[in-house]
């Protein structure tokens, strides 16, 4: 054991697969993922904010998971690549702590996120004509707000807690960022209360947002299946189809790391599933939401000036549009 283990309150953090033969190919992919999810997910929120077409509840609640998943991945991402070239490996207990507050916020937001989303298209399927009713912006502001506030003071708790536990003996964590799992492991106490109080958190913020989700699409399918509309069926289903392609790789990793003992699985396994929750997903959910959303697709040609045939681009105009839209809202606020 370092001697320096007894007294320091920092962490030393082993990275990202610290066996891995190839460390330089790793950090090269993850620097590539990082760099189209970011881009990804800037575009997706500029796209939103330039076209009304795109100012719904649906996209407004796209916007939400864009943001979420632009924070996720920059709160691991970054300290990841920065230790490995700098080769520093420790974190102070306070960032440490930071870290985890930030990941588990981010994370029981869009467990909450992904059930609104999943609201909104059962409204807007099974009951049409009061969707401006429930879905209003008034309506989609206070859901906002309400999955922010839910999931800082649950990650408060979840933070606090763990992080309160004595650590005995080496204060390596093997991951490549401060996690709760990693944290529990290293403590040298009984933390079977807080294993059973994170069991119940985990039915409150996953079991349950999975299984209203699941209700929320079986719904939607069934009255899919009462259309007579053949291009209603088909733009219901491919929208369903992408929050559905989210939702599975999200609850998939989440559920198996945080509703199963820290104990029952490998570090190994942790970071699988923290790799496709932090990194994989944040990718994924903008290419998802835009290659299979006709929406989208069309405000980007609209925005890129190759829609129609067009040859002039279309940014400048979509800018000209949103300084109008602005410039109304104004005139209507002095009256």
């Amino acid at each position: 054991m370092n001697p320096q283990n007894k007294t320091s309150t920092d962490f030393i953090l082993l990275g990202l697969f610290p066996g891995f033969k190839y460390p330089n190919l790793l950090i090269l992919t993850v620097l590539l993922i990082y760099t189209v999810a970011f881009a990804g997910n800037s575009i997706l929120l500029l796209l939103i904010w330039l076209d009304s077409r795109l100012h719904t509840p649906m996209y407004f609640l796209l916007t939400q998971l864009s943001i979420i998943d632009l924070a996720y991945i920059s709160s691991t991402v970054p300290k990841t690549v920065t230790n490995y070239f700098t080769g520093k490996k420790s974190i102070s207990y306070l960032a440490c702590a930071s870290q985890m507050f930030f990941f588990l916020t981010l994370g029981l937001a869009e467990c909450i996120l992904l059930t609104l989303m999943a609201y909104d298209r059962y409204v807007a399927v099974c009951n049409p004509l009061r969707y401006t009713v429930l879905m209003s912006p008034r309506v989609c502001l206070q859901m906002a707000v309400a999955a922010w506030t839910g999931a800082v003071l649950a990650a408060l708790v979840h933070t606090v807690y763990p992080m309160h536990f004595p650590v005995c003996g080496s204060r390596e964590i093997s991951h490549y960022f401060c996690e709760m799992p990693a944290i529990l492991r290293m403590s040298c106490v009984d933390t079977s209360v807080y294993e059973m109080v994170k069991f119940v958190s985990t039915i409150i913020f996953l079991l349950v947002p999975f299984v209203l989700i699941l209700a929320s699409y079986v719904l939607i399918f069934l009255t899919v299946l009462r259309m007579n509309s053949r291009n209603g069926k088909k733009k219901a289903l491919a929208t369903c189809s992408s929050h559905l392609t989210v939702v599975s790789l999200y609850f998939g990793q989440a559920i198996f790391i945080y509703m199963t003992p820290s104990s029952s699985h490998t570090p190994e396994q942790d970071q699988i599933g923290a790799v496709l929750g932090t990194i994989v997903t944040p990718m994924l959910n903008p290419i998802i939401y835009s290659l299979r959303n006709k929406e989208v697709v069309g405000a980007l040609q609209r925005c890129t000036g190759r829609c129609c045939g067009e040859e002039q681009p279309l940014l400048l105009q979509c800018c000209s549009q949103k300084r109008a839209s602005l410039s109304l809202q104004a005139t209507h606020s002095q009256f």
